[in-house]
């Protein structure tokens, strides 16, 4: 009796698995998480992350696959795997009932494709039940100039023909100066910073076209706008006479860091119509230097702006911002100022000169005092802010100022926060910072929008 009754159980269990075998024809529907994949710029040489498709089944029975393949053959950029199975074709699969499967895609662009910019595009063709699906691929290509542990020897000029791409790392070597030309675009790999131990002129003009960019080489989606996506640049103790003109630099660790004293009486770095956002720890990060900075934006970093150990410092019409996003939370001052430095056994200290001068400082909520000045010692310590917006709970000690205003929100055009990131530091219409600065004989805004001589907008923008 028994062996009668596992018989039976046996049987129904066989059974039951053969009915869920079994391949459903005729009107069986197969659904996929999407119609279409895009994959943003990809590099010559340089390959993709990877998407995913998912194929689902929810039926109640199997469905059979007789084909997945790629329109474009072997000789198509873009590479599938299904399951496990390498493309560009994969045949007899099945989909149990209400099951799935994922195809997996990357893009790959041999070496010596067209110079500039080009769409690439294929389909996956998927065939069951006598039906074809068609899921539409596309990429936009770009060929580059790709530098791995670049070091430049002698006076160099990067033209904007193609993007650079950098990979172990750039160095500027001592009396050397590497010039980059209006409009051309530097993508940095994760273990790439650029150190300068001679001159980095960056000659950017006004207008989209014509800045010169400085970001990761990751350009696909979320990762395009991660901070610490490269280490940054770094200006070393015997650099000189750096110039950057509108350049944007973004999603750096430590964007700029500029390290120790002029070898004259320039600054060490000039900064003009500039754009430094989105760092995950310093937007600039000065220790006992000289710079300079007119109609800049330093935005939405983990700490914007620090400058340590003395130095001499002048930012004019420069707006210093952050607030928190889904990205870096605001935590920290936009401004660190300080005429010593501790190494953990010592305390060092040296003369310190800056001066801010219709400039904005602001954040968003949970940082009470936005500037955060420290003194140590005797040296000489001489920190004015002149005819400027800070956002300050409590007056700052060891500072003059004139024509100070405190807490007083300079009114943006758009700090929305997550899931946007969309920022717009402009001033409204009604903004109180409109007319409350003082002329410096600076014609031009960060946009290269003019700017009066007479009563102009504090901050980077001038509202037009």
């Amino acid at each position: 009796m028994r062996s009668v009754l596992v018989f039976w159980i046996l049987a129904v269990f066989l059974l039951n698995s053969c009915q869920k075998q079994s391949i459903q024809n005729g009107n069986a529907v197969l659904f996929s998480s999407t119609d279409s994949l895009y994959f943003d710029t990809v590099f010559t040489s340089v390959g993709t992350i990877t998407q995913q498709i998912k194929l689902i089944n929810p039926n109640s029975q199997a469905i059979g696959i007789s084909s997945i393949t790629l329109a474009g053959g072997v000789g198509s950029p873009f590479i599938i795997n299904v399951d496990g199975t390498p493309g560009p074709a994969v045949s007899n699969l099945n989909i149990q009932a209400s099951d799935s499967l994922y195809i997996f895609v990357t893009v790959y662009i041999k070496p010596g494709a067209a110079p500039t910019a080009f769409l690439l595009q294929d389909s996956l063709l998927i065939h069951y039940n006598g039906l074809d699906k068609v899921i539409k691929l596309s990429a936009w290509g770009q060929n580059a100039h790709f530098l791995k542990n670049q070091v430049i020897t002698a006076n160099t000029s990067w033209p904007n023909d193609l993007p650079y791409v950098l990979y172990g790392g750039l160095r500027i070597d001592s009396n050397v100066t590497l010039t980059i030309e209006p409009g051309t675009h530097i993508y940095m790999h994760a273990d790439a910073p650029i150190y300068v131990d001679g001159s980095l002129v960056v000659a950017g003009d006004s207008g989209a076209s014509h800045q010169v960019i400085f970001t990761g080489d990751r350009l696909d989606l979320p990762y395009a706008n991660y901070p610490g996506s490269w280490p940054g640049i770094v200006f070393s103790q015997s650099s000189q006479h750096n110039l950057l003109n509108y350049a944007l630099i973004q999603n750096g660790y430590h964007s700029l860091e500029v390290d120790g004293p002029s070898s004259d009486l320039n600054p060490k770095l000039t900064l003009n119509q500039c754009i430094i956002t989105n760092s995950l720890q310093e937007g600039i990060l000065g220790i006992q230097t000289s710079i300079q900075a007119v109609n800049c934006l330093i935005s939405n970093c983990g700490q914007n702006l620090v400058l340590g150990l003395g130095g001499t410092y002048r930012f004019e019409f420069c707006t210093v911002v952050s607030y928190s996003n889904n990205l870096i939370s605001h935590q920290l001052p936009v401004l660190t100022l300080s005429n010593s430095a501790n190494d953990g056994s010592q305390v060092f200290t040296s003369d310190l000169s800056a001066n801010f001068v219709d400039c904005i400082f602001w954040g968003s909520a949970g940082v009470p005092d936005e500037a955060l000045v420290t003194k140590q010692g005797n040296t000489v310590f001489n920190v004015v802010f002149d005819h400027s917006i800070l956002k300050q709970l409590n007056y700052p000690s060891n500072i003059d100022s004139s024509f100070l205003w405190l807490n007083t929100n300079p009114q943006f055009v758009d700090t929305v926060g997550p899931p946007l990131n969309a920022y717009n530091f402009e001033l409204q219409a009604g903004s109180p910072a409109l007319n409350l600065g003082i002329g410096l004989g600076i014609p031009i805004d960060l946009l290269g929008y003019p700017r009066p001589i007479m009563q102009p907008d504090l901050g980077s923008y001038e509202r037009q």
